[in-house]
């Protein structure tokens, strides 16, 4: 089935559900009218059923590969990045001094879910640009800025971020690629970075990588790592892409999934790089491009979901089998539950997902603390909620096929597998969640409570009209805050890290309860009144066993030691 993009839940979405108005009432966001929002959505929606939904499968099929050391891309490639490029959607949150949009990144998210939902190998490739716009917009001096911005937001250049390491994966304090200053103001750059994502192309002009490494007065762990700019091709006298640095592609990892999508192994051998921010501040600055990516990274999961969603629902209508003449598999009682099961709780994580990027434009445009603390709150929520449904809805899809998912021509497996490392890389959600009790509870839990207000808030508002969500909502909410409390008392950070799992994903189903009644309150007696009850009544009560996971501790963890588990 061709992919269609749903256009008209994310406009219902902005209007009556995750408090886009705000952002549009904002001075710096004041441009992003209903009209234009409107605008904006149908034509990437266009780009991406037209363009990028036929790319899917051909990079599945003919992966990228290196041919006497260039990279060649899948067919079809190329002209889609074209597409991409000279549609605006690379800058599109970009900063117009530099040549980009300046819009919200609500829209950026909105856009970016929908070229993931089409093609997510390809869809990666821009997302690694957006991160290091945004890294090098924040913390670049402005020489390099005026240089690459321009380049990097029309798509004649790219980007990428290198971190991990054979011997430093989550640890990224374990890195061990160095930087040497070469006394004219760069840096002479030597080490291997694996897991690099588009790490090399042959439709742009160059690729910029930003690198991790350690200055030679650099001290251990993360404190001492440094932040660098290393171009393919340096820079000419005029800007252009000249001649090649010293760095190389030595090989690409062979996947389970995004086949279309370059894994590259990178070496760098004193290759010619720029300082980004301040020695020994590279984390800050990465972290910049890192947390641009995690909301990325949970609209990836979003956008697979939907279309795998959208292609389990197309074979369900015609699929026959049943006692009824003319009959279809949707008319089986678990056909329907598997299907509205995946709707739902694609809405509950789209719906999270576009909440923590209007956090993030309230943050950009008012300069509020509280909304600072918002963005960061949701930021892991997001990220793990939306790549966990991600993986769950194209699982489902398989099984809503049956023996045809398990085929690889019907496109359902495809889903299952590009989808997959989404819940692993730019933070695996095990730390997501860790972030979440720990990091992201260093204010006392104050941002978490606040939400919790609002939420039980609006739960009370809701009563009038839909009593018994409502009252379900605000309870499961006060079970939330419990177990948040619970949470914040323990001193022993291992506690907090046995439950950070359940306990996270007990907060998205609480919120995705929040954002499936705030639609019902604008949908009265239609399909997402429906839909919500369905959620509401069917997948929120998970909560409760989730934290009662959250709340058992380290204890019983680590009662079974190493030979225990091995016996």
């Amino acid at each position: 089935m061709p992919y269609r993009a749903p256009v008209s839940d994310y406009e219902f979405l902005l209007r009556h559900v995750v408090g886009f108005d705000q952002v549009a009432a904002t001075d710096r966001f004041s441009e992003a009218s209903a009209d234009m929002v409107s605008a904006i959505l149908t034509e990437a929606g266009k780009m991406s059923e037209e363009v990028m939904a036929p790319l899917q499968r051909d990079g599945d099929l003919h992966p990228a590969w290196l041919e006497n050391g260039v990279l060649r891309t899948s067919p079809g490639y190329s002209a889609g990045w074209k597409a991409i490029a000279e549609g605006g959607w690379i800058g599109m949150s970009g900063n117009p001094e530099y040549g980009g949009m300046g819009l919200p990144m609500t829209l950026a998210t909105s856009v970016n879910e929908m070229m993931a939902a089409a093609c997510l190998s390809l869809q990666l490739a821009p997302l690694m640009s957006q991160g290091q716009i945004e890294a090098l917009d924040h913390h670049a001096s402005d020489e390099l800025k005026d240089l690459y911005l321009p380049k990097l937001i029309s798509g004649e250049w790219a980007g990428t971020m290198n971190l991990t390491e054979p011997q430093a994966g989550s640890d990224v304090g374990a890195l061990s690629s160095k930087a040497e200053a070469n006394g004219d103001g760069t840096y002479a750059v030597t080490g291997q970075k694996i897991f690099i994502s588009w790490g090399d192309n042959d439709f742009t002009e160059n690729v910029c990588h930003l690198v991790l490494a350690r200055l030679p007065d650099g001290v251990p762990g993360t404190k001492g790592i440094s932040l660098f700019l290393v171009p393919k091709r340096l820079p000419d006298e005029n800007g252009n892409a000249g001649v090649a640095n010293s760095l190389k592609v030595v090989s690409l990892e062979h996947k389970m999934g995004l086949h279309g999508s370059p894994t590259c192994v990178m070496q760098y051998d004193g290759a010619t790089g720029w300082l980004v921010g301040k020695e020994h501040g590279g984390m800050a600055a990465m972290f910049t491009m890192m947390n641009n990516a995690r909301l990325g990274v949970g609209g990836q999961g979003v956008g697979q979901a939907e279309g795998a969603y959208q292609q389990a629902l197309s074979y369900a209508l015609e699929r026959k089998q049943g006692n009824t003449p003319g009959g279809t598999i949707i008319d089986h009682a678990d056909v329907r539950r598997m299907l509205t099961t995946m709707k739902a709780d694609l809405f509950a994580a789209r719906a999270i997902m576009l909440a923590c990027a209007v956090a993030i434009d309230m943050q950009t445009a008012t300069n509020d603390a509280d909304w600072a603390a918002r963005a960061a709150l949701l930021t892991p929520i997001a990220k793990a909620f939306g790549t966990d449904v991600g993986i769950a809805v194209a699982e489902t899809g398989v099984q809503v096929h049956g023996g045809m998912g398990f085929i690889e021509e019907t496109g359902a497996a495809q889903f299952s597998r590009d989808v997959r490392v989404t819940a692993i890389y730019e933070g695996t959600n095990g730390i997501q969640a860790m972030d979440l009790v720990a990091r992201k509870m260093m204010d006392g839990g104050d941002a978490a409570l606040r939400l919790l207000d609002e939420i039980e808030g609006d739960a009370e508002r809701a009563r009038a009209s839909n009593p018994a969500m409502a009252e379900a909502v605000w309870q499961a909410t006060e079970s939330l805050r419990e177990s948040t409390e619970w949470m914040l008392a323990q001193g022993d950070m291992n506690d907090r890290f046995a439950g950070a799992v359940p306990y996270l994903r007990a907060f998205a189903r609480v919120l995705g309860a929040h954002f499936h009644l705030a639609a019902a309150q604008s949908d009265k007696g239609g399909a997402r009144e429906r839909l919500a009850r369905f959620y509401i009544t069917r997948m929120l009560p998970e909560h409760a066993s989730l934290l009662a996971q959250a709340q058992c501790g380290a204890e019983g963890l680590f009662a079974l030691s190493a030979d225990d588990l091995a016996a």
